[in-house]
């Protein structure tokens, strides 16, 4: 069964884990992606442990989780961006993905909490 925040969150975890090589092997940066690193696969690790939660209360908490894992990875992008760290098409290909990511975790938040 396809489950695309499950897919999207792992592709995206992917991608952020060859950024943080590329800023540390090519930029020299080690702080920044660092937290870019954890906060971008925290995502997707806590989007896997909500599909086995013990209750819908326990799906909304790792859900919620995620979305400020997400929220706090679009600051980092924005921030190496900002710095030149990124450049405007590394940017906005990463950012657009980040974007996604956060717009589907606050559906399903909002959703789940729905009364």
């Amino acid at each position: 069964m396809e489950n695309k925040i499950i897919d999207k969150s792992m592709e995206f975890a992917i991608r952020i884990v060859n950024l943080y090589k590329y800023l540390c092997d090519e930029k020299g940066e080690f702080v920044m992606s660092k937290q870019l690193l954890r906060a971008g696969t925290s995502i997707g690790a806590n989007v896997r442990e909500a599909q086995h939660g013990q209750s819908k209360a326990d799906f909304g908490t790792k859900m919620n989780i995620a979305l400020k894992e997400a929220s706090e990875c679009d600051y980092w992008i924005d921030l190496l961006h900002k710095t030149e760290f990124l450049n405007q098409a590394q940017y906005e290909s990463i950012s657009k993905d980040i974007k996604d990511i956060h717009n589907m975790l606050i559906a399903i938040v909002k959703t789940t909490y729905k009364k």
